[in-house]
């Protein structure tokens, strides 16, 4: 089949090649839709937390005060990652051509190529997806799980620097959920917000497992009223519909909440622009080929100020 030759893969890999190193972040899309994408990182970026007070008064002339003011830095750091994958371009030409010929596309040697370079490089985005709030950096690792610091590990870390924690009003304990207390945890860690987060569009990063011991527990306390045609809750009980569920997959295991805008959920890729990233196909055993990848990814929350983060550790309140 000449559409799967070495070398129309390497010409696609080498048109394609920045496409192609977006695909994993895209592949994460689950995830990554609820959450602030920086591509074309060069290096580290840094958001600068600004904390202080100042404040207007009656005017005079002699008025002069300090406001204390400081820069906290958060560096969104995204590591560098290489894999190598085996695939077999027939088997998945195979499934290419299907899904093309379903779609009516007109099949040309150049889209067959591309499709199958596109369909290899989207797996990685699949446990990148995984990794997004569990991962835990390891520079002897050798999975997606080990390339970089999840949201999970980073809160775990701040916790214990005590950037998050009761005194900074950005965390509270909450009792382990189930579907007899979902509504009064919900609502616990929803009291706890800063007025300023409570005004603003948020996202709720849970379990599926916890978003649906609170539908039931809804249905349990509320099914016999008359008006109720669903107990699907997409926002929040009591949030003005400021505040939108998201359970992930990704969260699967989790023992944080995080309540923040999608704006302070934040995520960085070379999308080929970072130095040692790179994209190809090379042939060393008969009959398979290998996609070689060098790609860059990373999180971090653009601020930990209560007035944009507020994390519920299940299970701390005994």
């Amino acid at each position: 089949m000449p559409i799967t030759t070495l070398d129309a893969l390497k010409k696609s890999a080498t048109t394609y090649a920045k496409d192609l190193l977006m695909m994993p972040a895209t592949g994460a899309r689950a995830t990554l839709q609820h959450m602030s994408a920086f591509p074309g990182l060069r290096g580290d970026h840094v958001f600068g937390q600004l904390e202080g007070t100042a404040e207007l008064g009656p005017y005079k002339n002699t008025r002069k005060s300090q406001g204390n003011f400081k820069i906290t830095p958060r560096t969104l750091s995204p590591k560098l990652g290489n894999c190598a994958i085996d695939f077999d371009p027939n088997e998945v030409y195979g499934t290419i051509y299907s899904s093309l010929v379903l779609q009516g596309d007109g099949l040309k040697n150049t889209d067959i190529a591309k499709n199958i370079l596109f369909y290899v490089a989207g797996v990685l985005g699949k446990k990148l997806n995984m990794a997004i709030f569990s991962g835990k950096r390891s520079d002897s690792g050798d999975t997606t799980a080990e390339l970089f610091d999840g949201f999970d590990t980073i809160t775990e870390a701040e916790k214990t620097a005590t950037n998050i924690s009761d005194e900074k009003g950005n965390y509270i304990a909450l009792k382990t959920i189930t579907e007899a207390n979902a509504i009064e945890e919900f609502q616990k860690l929803f009291d706890a917000c800063d007025d300023e987060l409570k005004g603003q569009h948020c996202k709720i990063f849970c379990t599926h497992a916890d978003y649906q011991a609170y539908c039931r527990n809804y249905q349990l306390l509320h099914g016999s009223l008359p008006y109720n045609q669903e107990f699907k809750k997409t926002f929040l009980e009591g949030s003005d519909n400021l505040f939108e569920f998201v359970p992930l997959a990704s969260k699967k295991g989790s023992k944080f909440i995080h309540i923040a805008p999608q704006t302070n959920m934040c995520y960085g890729y070379g999308a080929g622009e970072m130095p040692g990233e790179l994209l190809s196909v090379e042939k060393y055993t008969s009959w398979m080929l290998t996609l070689e990848a060098a790609m860059a990814f990373g999180v971090e929350f653009r601020t930990l100020s209560p007035e944009m983060l507020m994390v519920g550790e299940i299970g701390a309140d005994a």
